[in-house]
């Protein structure tokens, strides 16, 4: 497949440029700086601001899918702005490049703990994760609920599960939907690599077309 990738150098879109690569497919990121990327074969970059949907267009046309790792980075001072800005900037230029197919990487904050309850909005969550994350963590949430109105593309929204990091990768996963996946009385895991397997399958299989779902190990 012709894949675009945006946020390749990101710790899930790395981990997702390996095994898109890893599979043959044939990649183009688009990246704010492209020397960041090393050139590899199947691979193409160029040079693309996400937040405008104009310079998406033209970097995903042609594309038999998108898959959209993107984060403006957990330090920026007005992440949850920029974040809701760079998804909606996608969303619109993979319309305009007429491409249908768009999985985008989301948090783990949109998962429900209880019945209406996200993770994103407990005290737990609030207490635990660092205080520059939440803004992130709720525009991913926002991202996701502007998704399911969406008419024109077969989105996917992946939430990885709470524990998320480096690791093997095993090629094994289990799936959840909606709500945080658990091991035994705790939040389960997985390996970025193992994430990016589950989104590599997803982008080849369509299972989740138009819905959110979930991994863990």
């Amino acid at each position: 497949m012709k894949i675009a990738l945006i946020g390749a150098t990101g710790f899930v879109g790395s981990a997702v440029l390996e095994e898109l690569l890893r599979r043959g497919h044939a990649v183009t990121a688009l990246a704010r700086s492209p020397a960041r990327i090393a050139a590899r074969t199947g691979l193409t970059v160029i040079a693309a601001d996400v937040q405008d949907a104009a310079q998406v267009a033209a970097g995903v046309r042609g594309s038999d899918a998108v898959i959209s790792a993107y984060n403006p980075g957990w330090n920026d001072a007005d992440l949850y702005n920029q974040f809701r800005k760079g998804h909606d900037a996608i969303v619109a230029g993979v319309r305009q490049a007429g491409v249908k197919r768009l999985l985008v990487v989301g948090g783990a904050g949109s998962l429900y703990v209880a019945p209406g309850v996200q993770l994103v909005d407990t005290a737990q969550f609030l207490d635990h994760v660092p205080p520059n994350i939440v803004p992130g963590a709720q525009a991913a949430r926002d991202a996701l609920t502007s998704l399911r109105d969406e008419k024109e593309l077969e989105w996917t929204f992946l939430s990885p599960p709470v524990g998320l990091a480096p690791g093997e990768r095993t090629g094994h996963y289990r799936f959840g939907a909606e709500e945080v996946l658990m091991d035994g009385d705790t939040p389960a895991g997985i390996s970025v690599a193992d994430l990016a397997v589950a989104i590599v399958d997803e982008v080849e299989q369509g299972r989740y077309l138009k819905q959110r779902f979930t991994v863990a190990a």
